[in-house]
């Protein structure tokens, strides 16, 4: 057994290329005392069996910035180490042979924009001539991105390990972990056999075997190991220029290797290698499983002939080689990064068979996240904390990851809800829901209502569903409901009541603490709501809250549904003492002109109290905090209360408000509802990469006290703006480009219709330095298509705020 180091700065368990680039990157940080440790020999987990492509257009702006940045690491470490790190610039096509992908493929382009990507939409034609080698008689159309190419794993993960080795690391490697030792919550150390390596931060970057390295510190890591498989056939002259090809709607991707052809795919009926010691063998394969591989070969060969003339026999000894391996996936189909529940304890897993592509990103991210405290990039996609307990169940997690890697080829519409391992979390109100014929959708675990129905319809002969005139073209209106539309209407003229049960609810002991968290001051009398931001050293925004202040020393934060997990670890991480009580209380919200007439009917309290306020009251025999809040621009309260009462609350708000022309509401009106107020949503509008003073909510920000970020906020260089598009049935659903004067400036973060102005709406940041005159044509692409827009002031709905702040009129 090697001598391993008492101690060391940071320990990387796993010498694929996650680890091997996060080492590499720590130590370019200054963290040199880092030492890897890997079972095996470097790559011999999953790395080694990688296909290897890149494709730089992913679905999302962080995920694309990361393989990006990893394109321009290569030069990096062969000018230090002389290696080459077995990148293959070659190009890559991505097909479309439908209609629904051409629209795709227009979308993907349009994101290509705003990310400055280079790419090209050829015809079929053009695309054969640059593979003459294909099929295209039923391709519409390709998208060309010279930027593509694909990597051998074996040459990246050795440039990755002697760049790290080159700025201090120690790689060890035959060496298996064996415990870590976790002390008040912190990770103290890192056991291998009887040594062990006295640590505070270690970053488990185990692949299949992520899982059972967490469980050594009462962590769940739910990353679930499946099957795939690929084949290369004998050489038969393929020129090793040909680009990457990816053909999703046949569910199949290849590549030249060695002469011949390397082609792969995502079947429909997937397996999970259910194993309680994943990896523990090196280099570990299956055997082929040629049937469940002849649809992608089979769609291989129609797309080249070539392949098709192959005589393969019927089984795998007509091929070149055979590859049938595990492979990390996780429950979203996203990675899984960040810090866990036990701090120190640091996750790089879960790549679902991108690894390679973006090695380079993950190194710089979670480089930059330990060593700085928040990293360049807004990474909550990736964050293992946007799982929750929810996501501790080993069947949970399979049932997903099965799902998300069968699907992984599908159009992914916007609004497309899925099935699997649905319905977990269920608000107490549930039941009534699906009586009243609710859509659901899920987040975090939770069914939540997107919206209800029936809706009414016209009095016409053809009786067309009342408001389907309102139907959005295109991709925003293929998983659409007139009752949207009427929600929001009933919610202006009388009220609409929302349940929003799955609001992420924490509790907070200490005022000093989140005095120094919080942009604004929270320090107001007890009965107060405080709308803040907290922010990181940068001035980015981790967190977009509601404080309320319950008593001198308790405070309650509201967040969104899906960042609770994420925004009490912030409180932790800086010393807070926070107790999550979501699944403790319902919540409701009953907001329009009519809802103190409706709520008046159950109660003797005074509700006449003030905008941000708060107060106990009982709504019929029910103890509820009413809150005067809103999230739709419409006078009225969150109504919360013990989850025990809440089938009790909702049935009482439905009995008063029905006679007033109440409608219940679901979140695709709340969506539409808040665009017209111009309120942020977390994610979208807002992020760690975004300040308070550029999303215009300097209002929020309490210049004169002292917080996390203060410095930071800069006299800002681009704002976001309000659009209003020229078209009304042209809807952004967010991600489309943004052109100023013919020149791409911008994307969009977030877009919808807004149905009490009747306007197709879009946010997007535009650069202050160079602003946009009368003159300059602003156009967004939408549909394929450019649409004009204008920059208008904000809010549109109710811009003096006379419907949120006063009383309605009796």
């Amino acid at each position: 057994m090697v001598k391993l180091p008492a101690e060391a700065q940071a320990v990387v368990v796993g010498g694929g290329v996650a680890g091997c680039s996060v080492a590499y990157h720590l130590a370019r940080l200054g963290w040199t005392d880092v030492i890897l440790l890997e079972r095996h020999e470097l790559t011999e987990g999953t790395t080694w069996h990688s296909a290897g492509f890149v494709g730089q257009l992913r679905s999302t702006v962080t995920q694309t910035r990361m393989i990006m940045y990893s394109a321009g690491l290569y030069p990096e470490l062969s000018d230090l180490t002389g290696l080459d790190p077995g990148w293959h610039g070659v190009g890559g096509l991505r097909l479309a042979t439908t209609a629904e992908r051409y629209e795709e493929l227009t979308r993907q382009a349009g994101a290509a924009e705003t990310y400055g990507l280079d790419m090209e939409i050829l015809s079929a034609a053009e695309a054969r001539d640059m593979l003459p080698l294909l099929e295209v008689g039923d391709v519409r159309a390709a998208l060309w991105l010279p930027g593509d190419g694909w990597l051998d794993p074996a040459s990246l993960g050795r440039a990755l390990a002697a760049g790290a080795e080159k700025l201090g690391v120690r790689i060890v490697t035959g060496v298996e972990v064996t415990g870590l030792d976790v002390q008040d919550g912190r990770v103290r150390g890192v056991r291998v056999g009887e040594q062990v390596i006295r640590t505070e931060t270690v970053v488990n970057a185990a692949g299949a075997a992520a899982g059972k390295i967490g469980r050594l510190a009462g962590v769940d890591v739910p990353i679930v190991p499946i099957k795939h498989q690929y084949v290369v056939t004998r050489p038969f002259e393929v020129p090793a220029t040909m680009p990457t090809v990816r053909d999703p709607d046949n569910i199949v991707y290849f590549r030249e290797e060695g002469g011949g052809i390397l082609v792969g795919g995502y079947i429909r009926t997937p397996e999970v290698w259910d194993t309680p010691t994943p990896l523990a063998e090196p280099r570990t394969l299956f055997p082929p499983n040629m049937p469940k591989f002849r649809e992608s070969w089979e769609s291989a060969g129609r797309r080249l002939p070539d392949l098709a003339r192959m005589d393969i026999g019927d089984d795998e000894s007509g091929f070149g080689k055979v590859v049938h391996g595990p492979e990390a996936f996780t429950p979203d189909g996203e990675f899984l990064l960040g810090e866990t529940s036990v701090a120190g304890l640091w996750v790089a897993a879960g790549f679902c068979v991108h690894g390679l592509a973006a090695a380079g990103g993950v190194g710089k991210v979670m480089a930059e996240w330990i060593v700085d405290g928040s990293p360049e990039y807004d990474v909550f996609g990736m964050d293992i904390r946007r799982f929750g307990s929810h996501a501790r169940g080993s069947r949970w997690a399979r049932a997903k990851a099965l799902d998300s890697y069968s699907k992984y080829y599908d159009v992914v519409y916007p609004g497309e809800e899925r099935t699997a391992a649905r319905p977990l979390r269920r608000s107490p109100a549930w039941a009534r829901h699906v009586e009243l014929g609710a859509e659901f959708g899920e987040k975090a675990g939770w069914e939540r209502v997107n919206w209800f129905g029936p809706v009414p319809v016209k009095a016409s002969e053809d009786g067309e569903p009342w408001g389907e005139e309102h139907r959005p073209a295109g991709w925003a209106g293929k998983f659409w409901s007139p009752a949207i539309r009427a929600e929001c209407l009933a919610t202006r003229d009388t009220a609409g009541l929302f349940d929003q049960t799955s609001f992420s609810k924490l509790e907070i002991t200490g005022l000093s603490g989140l005095e120094r968290l919080c942009a604004n001051d929270v320090d107001r009398p007890v009965g107060s709501v405080v709308y803040t931001q907290m922010l990181n050293e940068r001035g980015g925004i981790e967190a977009d809250v509601t404080v309320t202040r319950l008593a001198a020393d308790r405070f309650r934060m509201v967040t969104g549904t899906a960042f609770g997990v994420h925004d009490a670890a912030w409180l932790r991480r800086h010393g807070l003492d926070v107790r999550d009580v979501t699944s403790a209380y319902a919540c409701y919200c009953l907001w329009g002109p009519r809802a103190l007439d409706i709520l008046g009917e159950l109660t003797d309290d005074d509700l006449t109290f003030g905008y941000m306020r708060a107060r106990e009251i009982s709504v019929g025999h029910v103890p509820v905090l009413a809150q005067r809040v809103t999230f739709a621009g419409e006078f009225g309260w969150e109504l919360y209360c013990p989850s025990e009462y809440g089938l009790t609350l909702w049935d009482a708000l439905m009995e008063a408000g029905l006679p007033y022309g109440m409608r219940p509401a679901g979140y695709r009106a709340l969506d539409s509802l808040r665009l017209e107020k111009g309120y942020r949503v977390w994610g979208l509008d807002i992020t760690p990469e975004t300040t308070p003073v550029e999303a215009g909510l300097g209002f929020a920000v309490q210049g004169d006290k002292d917080f996390i970020g203060r410095d930071a906020l800069a006299a800002p260089r681009r704002s976001l703006r309000c659009l209003v598009l020229a078209d009304p049935r042209q809807v952004c659903l967010g991600g489309e480009p943004v052109r100023v004067g013919g020149v791409p400036a911008s994307r969009v973060t977030s877009g919808g219709y807004g149905h009490r102005v009747d306007r197709s709406i879009a946010y997007t940041y535009l650069p202050l330095d160079e602003p946009a005159t009368d003159a300059d044509l602003i156009e967004v692409g939408v549909n394929g298509g450019w649409v004009t827009a204008e920059i208008v002031g904000e809010p549109l709905y109710d811009p003096g705020n006379k419907r949120v702040r006063r009383l309605p009129a009796s």
